[in-house]
């Protein structure tokens, strides 16, 4: 993608107290995460400017943050961040909605026979790959004019600090086919966001009991290495992670970073022709908390080849 996810070395000092800059203006810098969608092999948009709105109805006064062209694919923004604004000077005040408006953007669908389709914001969409087959129609409706609202749970106010925005896209409920035989996708973002010191992450490990044994599968080991952790949120999208021991203890781990807080469910799923019990049983519902990073162990009770 044009700007590329990085994992900032920017949030450190997000996540130390935040130094006042003084006078009548703050600063903010927005980064924009995803979670992601499983039908949708691709997800790009272009975001062509970003503001904040004032007043507490939205329609105070409008402060740009950006208004250079970004055109993101969503889907590599899945566990980690894009910084989309950096420091930008806002003056002190309430703020009450950010906006994205968004001029372009296409998406790659999964078929039933394991195609795929491109459905784009138009067949000539600048951020379509060279040589791509538009198979039908993005419907985009009014973020280029009056741009997408991401609304604040609570208001956003500036008062001569750095604020450090979290924004998710959340892919898999963002977007949907429309009503009736047209053939044509709606694009209709589903999207929250919080400071990055209120966002939460969860730590999924795992182990396997001194009784059980994994099976071998087409005369392979099985290993925890095979399993992914899965998180499935409020809205229903899920991410999948794979197991991995870093330092070789025998306890193996994935983490799902930069999460809105909300209640989550996850759980262990095993590979393929593989089925295996765990205590607890899953799928668990985890609570995050603003600022709280939760960790939640499953132990395997039983693994048998189907």
């Amino acid at each position: 993608m044009t700007l590329r996810s990085r994992l900032l070395a920017l949030l450190p000092i997000a996540l130390l107290p935040l130094m006042a800059c003084g006078g009548n203006e703050g600063k903010v810098t927005l980064l924009l995460t995803d979670a992601p969608g499983d039908d949708i092999r691709t997800a790009v948009v272009t975001i062509s400017e970003i503001y904040l709105q004032g007043g507490n109805d939205g329609e105070g006064g409008r402060v740009v943050l950006r208004d250079s062209p970004a055109t993101v694919n969503l889907l590599e923004l899945a566990n980690s961040t894009s910084e989309l604004v950096s420091e930008a000077v806002v003056p002190n005040g309430d703020y009450s909605e950010l906006r994205f408006v968004i001029t372009g953007g296409y998406i790659e669908v999964a078929n039933e026979d394991g195609s795929s389709t491109v459905f784009a914001s138009s067949a000539d969409y600048a951020g379509l790959p060279a040589g791509t087959q538009v198979g039908g129609q993005l419907h985009m409706p009014s973020y280029g004019a009056s741009g997408l609202k991401v609304k604040f749970s609570e208001k956003l106010t500036i008062e001569g600090e750095q604020k450090v925005l979290l924004v998710d896209f959340d892919v898999g409920q963002s977007f949907g086919k429309e009503a009736g035989n047209s053939g044509k996708w709606v694009m209709s973002p589903v999207i929250k966001s919080a400071e990055v010191t209120a966002s939460g992450s969860i730590r999924v490990t795992a182990d396997t009991a001194a009784t059980v044994a994994l099976p071998v599968v087409d005369g392979r080991q099985v290993t925890l290495g095979d399993f992914n952790a899965v998180m499935t949120n409020e809205a229903g999208s899920r991410e999948r992670l794979a197991l991995t021991d870093a330092d070789g203890d025998g306890t193996y781990e994935a983490v799902f970073k930069f999460l809105i807080p909300g209640t989550f469910t996850v759980q262990l799923e095993p590979p393929a022709s593989v089925s295996a019990s765990t205590a607890p049983e899953h799928p668990v519902t985890v609570e995050v908390g603003s600022g709280r990073d939760v960790t939640h162990h499953f132990t395997i009770t039983g693994a048998t080849r189907q």
